[in-house]
């Protein structure tokens, strides 16, 4: 059998700038893990921000230019829904920039394309392909085109499509599953938030954290449903993330604009009670949860597949379909024995069912081998 390195080559239009930047970062963790394993070699095509030193980034300046620009402007998606002339231009540029980086890379073994779009200008050459989907490609499976040019794509590789929720293997099925194998693999969690101490001062009010993207859709009715029980003297509301569209925010709401993940980790997340999402946005599984979740903050969330897929209501978190029961779950989990056995139920399933970003690379190195024809330790 062969013993030399899988030589992956990694596409994704989503990457940091920095650590402090909030856009993309789950890609970094997974990029730096899978550099870190011993029997890849990774090659990575995104917008610019630090790479592992083991990386081989393959974007001209030219690209480089491009998908920084479009990480500015909020990316495809949202260029897609907003951008004007560039609804069409973008996309049509950045499928040309994907051809071209798939095609000057011949000695791959192995691709790994990140949202299943990012498919679809793949060389008919054989090779497999690993796809990561996540929320937002459900809602592209309605469109009808897409779904036929992405089955025409797929007939020409050995496909392993991995949505990182289980909620999102029956959609993908349905759409795929002739024609490719559909394997749920979580990200994994900075092992920093499992090492988190929580404690709560009594001489001052809970702290609630909201930390998400400032759209209609992933605040949900958050507003409405947290102003009867938020008066900034008995609770507190501080609210995190980028302002995406304009809201008018209350003035009951601490709002702090982006926060790096040093900053949530080190001043935020010890001492608060928990962290409130009502997103009704097409979710996979958020980050930020799972985060809060290993550091030992139960989640208040709205019901929704994702956040079902989740959270174990009253155990690792609290479902909520209105405003009734985002107070009883504030009640419930501001009692501390309650609280205590949320926050060690929450910290001890992230441990135990997802894991590091090392035990998420070797999860990938896995799919790698199998599809390769290669035994566990080449």
């Amino acid at each position: 059998m062969r013993d030399k390195r899988i030589r992956v080559l990694m596409t994704s239009t989503s990457y940091p700038a920095s650590l402090e930047d909030w856009k993309g970062l789950f890609i970094r963790h997974l990029v730096w893990s899978l550099a870190d394993h011993n029997q890849i070699s990774l090659s990575l095509w995104a917008p610019p921000g630090e790479a592992h030193v083991a990386v081989n980034r393959i974007e001209t300046p030219k690209e480089a230019r491009f998908l920084g620009d479009l990480m500015d402007q909020g990316g495809i998606a949202h260029l897609l829904r907003h951008g004007g002339v560039k609804r069409v231009s973008a996309p049509l540029r950045l499928l040309a920039g994907l051809r071209r980086a798939y095609r000057r890379t011949p000695d791959t073994d192995i691709y790994h394309v990140n949202w299943l779009q990012n498919a679809l200008p793949l060389p008919d050459d054989g090779k497999p392909v690993v796809i990561n989907a996540l929320g937002t490609d459900i809602k592209l499976l309605a469109t009808p085109l897409i779904r036929k040019l992405l089955r025409r794509t797929l007939k020409h590789h050995p496909t392993t499509i991995c949505p990182n929720a289980e909620w999102m293997e029956a959609p993908l099925k349905k759409a795929f599953g002739h024609l490719a194998t559909i394997q749920f693999v979580p990200f994994g969690i900075d092992p920093a938030w499992f090492q988190l101490h929580q404690e709560h001062r009594p001489d001052t009010p809970p702290r609630w954290l909201a930390v998400t993207r400032l759209t209609r859709a992933k605040l949900g009715p958050l507003f409405d449903w947290c102003a009867p029980h938020f008066d900034n003297t008995s609770r507190e509301l501080h609210l995190f993330g980028p302002m995406q569209e304009p809201i008018d925010l209350p003035g009951w709401v601490h709002y702090h604009g982006p926060a790096s993940p040093d900053a949530l980790a080190h001043k935020w997340f010890p001492g608060s009670r928990g962290l409130i999402t009502l997103s009704q946005h097409a979710e996979g599984r958020p980050q930020v949860m799972l985060e809060a979740m290993a550091a030992g903050l139960p989640v208040i969330a709205s019901r929704i597949p994702a956040h079902e897929n989740m959270l174990k209501h009253k155990e690792t978190g609290w479902l909520c379909d209105s405003a009734t029961d985002v107070q009883e779950g504030l009640s419930y989990m501001e009692t501390k024995t309650n609280w205590k056995h949320m926050s060690d139920s929450a910290h001890r399933w992230t441990a135990n069912e997802i894991g590091t970003w090392n035990d998420c690379a070797e999860r990938y190195a896995g799919i790698y081998r199998s599809m390769l024809g290669m035994p566990r330790h080449g």
